[in-house]
Protein backbone atom coordinates (compact mmCIF):
# COMPACT_ATOMS: atom_id res chain seq x y z
CA UNK A 1 0.00 0.00 0.00
CA UNK A 2 2.97 2.52 1.02
CA UNK A 3 3.87 2.37 -2.76
CA UNK A 4 0.47 3.03 -4.21
CA UNK A 5 0.38 6.09 -2.11
CA UNK A 6 4.05 7.08 -3.79
CA UNK A 7 2.64 6.59 -7.09
CA UNK A 8 -0.53 8.72 -6.35
CA UNK A 9 1.83 11.80 -4.47
CA UNK A 10 4.05 11.45 -7.52
CA UNK A 11 1.36 11.87 -9.89
CA UNK A 12 -0.26 14.60 -7.88
CA UNK A 13 2.48 16.48 -8.08
CA UNK A 14 3.21 16.14 -11.85
CA UNK A 15 -0.01 17.37 -12.43
CA UNK A 16 -0.11 20.68 -10.13
CA UNK A 17 3.35 21.57 -11.90
CA UNK A 18 1.77 20.79 -15.50
CA UNK A 19 -1.25 23.36 -14.65
CA UNK A 20 1.41 25.88 -13.06
CA UNK A 21 3.74 25.71 -16.28
CA UNK A 22 0.74 25.66 -18.85
CA UNK A 23 -1.30 27.95 -17.18
CA UNK A 24 -0.06 29.95 -14.10
CA UNK A 25 -3.31 32.47 -14.78
CA UNK A 26 -5.37 29.28 -13.99
CA UNK A 27 -3.36 28.21 -11.26
CA UNK A 28 -3.25 31.21 -9.40
CA UNK A 29 -7.08 31.05 -9.46
CA UNK A 30 -6.77 27.92 -7.68
CA UNK A 31 -4.79 28.71 -5.08
CA UNK A 32 -6.40 32.05 -4.38
CA UNK A 33 -10.00 29.92 -4.23
CA UNK A 34 -8.58 27.21 -1.83
CA UNK A 35 -7.28 30.67 0.66
CA UNK A 36 -10.59 31.50 0.47
CA UNK A 37 -12.31 28.13 1.51
CA UNK A 38 -9.92 27.83 4.44
CA UNK A 39 -10.29 31.78 5.42
CA UNK A 40 -14.28 30.91 5.34
CA UNK A 41 -13.93 28.01 7.06
CA UNK A 42 -12.17 29.43 10.00
CA UNK A 43 -14.55 32.60 10.21
CA UNK A 44 -16.98 30.04 10.40
CA UNK A 45 -15.48 28.43 13.11
CA UNK A 46 -14.93 31.71 15.31
CA UNK A 47 -18.52 32.89 14.62
CA UNK A 48 -19.37 29.17 16.08
CA UNK A 49 -16.79 29.74 18.97
CA UNK A 50 -18.31 33.07 19.58
CA UNK A 51 -21.95 31.85 19.65
CA UNK A 52 -21.14 29.03 21.91
CA UNK A 53 -19.01 31.78 24.33
CA UNK A 54 -22.40 33.98 24.55
CA UNK A 55 -23.80 30.72 25.70
CA UNK A 56 -25.86 29.75 22.48
CA UNK A 57 -27.92 32.71 21.94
Amino acid sequence: MPQARKIALFAVIVFVLYVIITDPAKAADYVQMGFEGVSDGASAVGDFMTWIANGGK
